[in-house]
């Protein structure tokens, strides 16, 4: 007969939040569905449109990895949304350049991003939805406890994405 496991005193905040992002995820994928771009995809305009950025730089803000990067760029430009130009200031840098049909997509993306997360939020008490979400920011935020991961021997997988 196994040993019971023991007790738990706190909540289990990694599964919770790995539950958490997972379902929204699968939320925003949904929605942005609706105008045929990727909440990835969307991520890379997004920031494109912030300031002139290199692929290299968006990847990073992204936290994608150099192949999904190109990958998502290629699919951006093959749908008009996006172009590569070649940087101003560094020739072996490729700027991604948002079209106007990619800035109509990310008027429409934050639309829908701001409706997923005020769904989300509406989930809650009234009273509790301006302190989650601030106390959400302050765990994430620069400086906050879950800001910057830590460097371990062992690498931490990232959740394995559902293949289409």
């Amino acid at each position: 007969m196994p040993n019971p496991a023991p007790k738990r005193h706190v909540v289990d905040l990694s599964a919770q939040l790995a539950h958490a992002s997972h379902v929204l995820a699968t939320r925003m994928a949904a929605a942005f569905a609706e105008i045929d771009i990727t909440p990835r995809a969307f991520c890379v305009l997004f920031h494109a449109l912030e300031a002139e950025r290199t692929q290299i730089q968006l990847a990073e803000i992204a936290d994608l990895d150099k192949t999904t990067m190109v990958v998502t760029v290629d699919e951006l430009e093959k749908a008009g949304l996006a172009e590569r130009r070649p940087s101003a200031t560094d020739r072996r840098a490729r700027i991604v350049s948002v079209t106007p049909a990619g800035e109509q997509a990310v008027a429409r993306g934050a639309k829908i991003a701001d409706w997923v997360h005020r769904e989300a939020l509406a989930s809650l008490p009234a009273g509790e939805r301006e302190i989650f979400a601030a106390a959400l920011l302050r765990l994430v935020d620069e400086g906050g406890h879950l800001s910057t991961p830590v460097e371990s021997e062992r690498g931490v997988r990232r959740s394995r994405q559902p293949r289409k």
